[in-house]
């Protein structure tokens, strides 16, 4: 079975750049460009884990976050913050929605795979 990867975040150049990284470590990847787009793929088919952007129009990354949580099925997903943001309260902020991990734009690819690994249940 494939593991899958739903990325959001409104820049296409960081997309591209988080699909590409988790692409090369053997993900299908599926992509949004803010919250409310991410929400369409959330129709019950399987995702392993979500990395998201913070600052977003449409749907932020806190308010899809408890989208996610809301919903049975994604309830356990591992939901990874990916952003500039770094000051503790918008972590905690993030924490308290139910997000997994903060990873810091810009992102380091070995890094981002090994956080990824490590919240991801092996098949």
């Amino acid at each position: 079975m494939n593991r899958i990867a739903l990325i959001v975040d409104d820049s296409p150049s960081m997309r591209a750049m988080v699909a590409h990284t988790l692409a090369s470590a053997g993900f299908e990847v599926l992509q949004g460009e803010d919250g409310r787009q991410a929400t369409a793929f959330l129709d019950g088919r399987h995702i392993d884990v979500v990395v998201t952007d913070l600052n977003m129009p449409v749907m932020d990354g806190i308010a899809l976050i408890k989208h996610i949580r809301a919903q049975p099925g994604y309830r356990f997903t591992p939901v990874l913050m990916l952003t500039t943001e770094s000051q503790e309260t918008r972590k905690l902020e993030g924490k308290k929605a139910g997000a997994t991990g903060w990873l810091v734009k810009p992102f380091n690819p070995e890094q981002l795979i090994a956080v990824v690994g490590k919240v991801v249940k092996q098949p």
